[in-house]
């Protein structure tokens, strides 16, 4: 039985045209924009939902709290950023070879830098335009990705508080709803 990606099986269930070969040999289909788009949906609404109805709702309640340490440390849940990070782990586990992580002019974690200059004028862009999507494409090795960058925000008070009192962070005055960094998901474009 063949595998089908997740991204795949979004296309059928939404009915979309799947990409096919054209006369040309040039790729017809759902443009690697609107995949990203759609990407950034389901893992914006994820992520949100994990940090307001599980991290804040149990960190309000007195309950179970988040922490960096969430693996060596009992009855801690990983912060809502190692939640992304885990779950684009777990993607690329599948054979998966979209590629999804946060990046960040004033990371915590050192792993969040922007890799390329590219990604550091995108994050520049997105401090004024936060509602604009960078795009580009990356080359690594013989492959080639499109890149969109689109702003990672403060979706709730506990974001805030996180990173405005961390020991690591570089910066200590973000507001609810500002750009924190961003979201970069890369799609292969094939050879």
């Amino acid at each position: 039985m063949r595998r089908i990606s997740a991204v795949a099986l979004l296309i059928v269930l939404l009915g979309l045209p799947i990409p096919t070969a054209s006369r040309a040999g040039e790729q017809t289909g759902i443009p690697p924009e609107t995949v990203a788009n759609y990407l950034h949906a389901v893992i914006e609404a994820d992520r949100t939902f994990y940090t307001i109805h599980v991290v804040e709702r149990m960190q309000k309640g007195g309950g179970v709290a988040a922490a960096e340490n969430w693996r060596a440390t009992k009855n801690t849940l990983p912060l809502p950023a190692q939640f992304l990070m885990e779950s684009s782990a777990l993607s690329a586990m599948t054979g998966t070879p979209v590629r999804y992580r946060l990046i960040s002019l004033w990371p915590i974690n050192p792993l969040n830098v922007p890799r390329s200059a590219a990604e550091k004028a995108g994050l520049e862009s997105l401090r004024t335009h936060p509602e604009r999507v960078v795009t580009g494409t990356v080359t690594q090795g013989n492959d080639t990705y499109f890149q969109a960058i689109y702003a990672d925000r403060a979706v709730s008070q506990s974001c805030v508080g996180c990173h405005n009192t961390h020991p690591q962070s570089a910066k200590k005055d973000f507001k609810l709803n500002e750009a924190m960094g961003g979201l970069v998901i890369e799609i292969p474009m094939g050879r």
